[in-house]
């Protein structure tokens, strides 16, 4: 071997004894909104390759390399070099293959120690997403971190330089060895662990053998009513549950009207991450993430596990995961008292209407919808007409889930059970669950019915929910307002072009026995000009009136005539009957205030 080849090799070699995997990351340019990242890798073989995740938070491929900017791998100061420099080669969009240098005759140096440097911009607010500016940062690691794939299990340790002055760090992550830094057990746990940096308030308290953090960023809260509202969801469900999974727990908020006040939260294992315009509309959703605490980060499909950031990871049982935990958000809100009887009615009320109000309900089933979650990025997928949403239909399911175990158990057993079982069965146990068929297991176990039928009309297929016969169980009744309004049986939108086209027609619409499709573009009528008088002109049409349309398609034009349609708008509203029997009394009151066996 040279004495160049020798010096290259006790170069690399150099790293540390552990195999550790470490990050630095810059906040110097946050004004760019660039996070500087430098990783570096002991004992790296060659041939090597790391990774940037396609998808995070969302179910969508974000495919976030897209963001990188000038990565590089840092070479050894080293003169005269006989072998050629050591190379990140792309194998495919977000991924690299770590090449070292060898002479000629010799072998690749072993347990090199490799480090990468790169810029990675963001900027886009909210609990999905990852955010430098002049105010603060907001960080989920894998959005911003490459990995490893073979090597995701290895210990990993965090640190941020150039912090701002007056700015302070929160994750629940355990703290580092120097300031501003953070370790983790695994790139696994270290990206199920967001980070906020800046001049946030924050307050803390105890329960029930669980300390609570609280991170908040934002000026509209106040922190009596907050804390009131966390404790009160935070209560009720660790005693639902039967005690806290973890030790520590933080709640990140971002309140207030700035950019994120679309509102929404992301779950992880031992915190949440919420954005939301006000602290009633905070609570709101962390008592539908902090319940993901069981549900999704510990009862799990074995279809989520383990986690793969390379593509798209598809389940059937998101009707559960994400619907069934709306269905305890709703609970808790209730159950806790941070919601009146009538608010809860009232919701249940409003996600029937949301059901009934999509035709693509009796075509696409819970199942269905969950596992193609990964269209909703796209806009079209998310019309009446082409989908249904998995938590709409899976907050119904649990609970008409729960009525029907309450009904034939005479209020013995509750879906409250059935959680409270797969947590026992999976959660505790390390296990994970087999889909639908999974879950339908343990409420036969529970319950000691069958189950079949209902798992086969309402999850996997598309039965009409017969909400009636449900609510009935606990002397409740659906009732209906109707009222009629226009139905041109598809959706005019206007164009870059100033073209307005057909969008979702609906399925056996006059329209489409005229002949309409999709993608048909309306040509003005002859004393219109423009996009906007076109849309107008359809907008006035009324129920009942003859429509000829001038429509292009490809090359042709054509002219199509049929009568405007008209169709029903349905409002629901529950109410209690006047007099329930003994059984629909108790199933009731043990439904509202989750309690079994009076």
């Amino acid at each position: 071997m040279s004495a160049v080849a020798t010096l290259l090799l006790a170069l690399f070699a150099a790293g540390p004894a552990s195999a550790t995997i470490k990050y630095r990351v810059s906040l110097a340019h946050n004004e760019e909104h660039l996070f500087q990242v430098e990783m570096e890798i002991p004992n790296v073989a060659q041939g090597t390759e790391v990774a940037m995740p396609v998808w995070n938070a969302l179910y969508q491929v974000r495919d976030f390399a897209v963001r990188i900017h000038d990565l590089q791998l840092v070479q050894p100061a080293v003169l005269n070099l006989s072998a050629p420099p050591a190379i990140l080669l792309a194998v495919n969009k977000q991924t690299w293959r770590i090449v070292l240098p060898q002479s000629q005759g010799s072998a690749a140096p072993q347990g090199a120690t490799v480090i990468l440097r790169y810029s990675i911009e963001w900027d886009d607010a909210g609990p999905f997403n990852s955010q430098l500016d002049a105010h603060h940062a907001f960080v989920n690691f894998a959005e911003i971190l490459l990995y490893l794939p073979t090597r995701r299990s290895e210990s990993t340790d965090l640190a941020f330089t150039d912090v701002p002055a007056e700015w302070k760090l929160v994750a629940e992550l355990p703290s580092g060895d120097e300031p501003n830094s953070f370790s983790a057990e695994s790139y696994d746990a270290l990206v199920d662990a967001p980070l906020e940096a800046g001049k946030f308030s924050s307050f803390s308290f105890d329960n029930q053998g669980a300390h609570f953090r609280v991170a908040v960023d934002g000026d509209n809260w106040n922190k009596r009513n907050l804390e009131d509202y966390l404790r009160g969801i935070t209560s009720y469900e660790l005693r639902l549950m039967g005690g806290p999974p973890f030790k520590e727990y933080t709640f990140f908020l971002h309140i207030g009207p700035y950019p994120e006040v679309g509102g929404g939260g992301m779950e992880h294992a031992n915190c949440t991450a919420i954005s939301a315009p006000s602290v009633e509309s905070a609570g709101a959703i962390a008592a539908h993430e902090f319940f993901h605490a069981w549900n999704v980060k510990r009862i799990r499909p074995q279809t989520l596990e383990p986690v793969d950031y390379s593509k798209e990871q598809p389940t059937r049982a998101l009707w559960f995961a994400e619907g069934v935990t709306s269905t305890y958000g709703a609970y808790t809100l209730e159950r806790a008292g941070l919601w009146t009887k009538d608010q809860f009615y009232g919701d249940l009320a409003m996600q029937i209407d949301d059901l009934e109000s999509r035709p693509a309900r009796r075509w696409e089933s819970a199942e269905g919808s969950s596992l193609a979650a990964w269209l909703e990025k796209y806009d079209d997928y998310n019309t009446p007409g082409r989908s249904i949403s998995y938590y709409n239909k899976g907050q119904l399911i649990g609970v008409f889930l729960d009525l029907s175990i309450r009904d034939a158990t005479d209020n013995q057993k509750s879906l409250d059970d059935v959680l409270r079982a797969m947590n026992a069965e999976y959660a505790k146990a390390g296990k994970f669950y087999d889909e639908s068929d999974g879950i339908r297991q343990v409420v036969e176990e529970v319950s000691g019915g069958d189950y079949k039928s209902f798992f086969q009309r309402f999850v996997s297929g598309t039965d009409e929910i017969p909400y009636q016969t449900f609510l009935s169980a606990a002397g409740l009744e659906l009732k209906t307002q109707t009222t009629e309004s226009t139905d041109l049986g598809f959706r005019p939108e206007a164009q870059m072009n100033k073209s307005v086209m057909v969008t979702n027609l609906e399925p056996g619409s006059a329209a489409e026995a005229a002949g309409i499709r999709d993608g048909d573009i309306i040509l003005p009528p002859r004393d219109k000009s423009s996009s906007k008088d076109t849309i107008e002109w359809l907008a006035q049409r009324a129920a009942g009136d003859p429509l000829v349309l001038r429509i292009r398609r490809g090359g042709q034009e054509l002219e199509l005539s049929f009568l405007v349609s008209s169709h029903e708008d349905r409002q629901y509203s529950i109410s209690e009957i006047s007099h329930p029997s003994e059984k629909q009394r108790r199933i009731r009151d043990g439904w509202l205030h989750g309690a079994t066996g009076q």
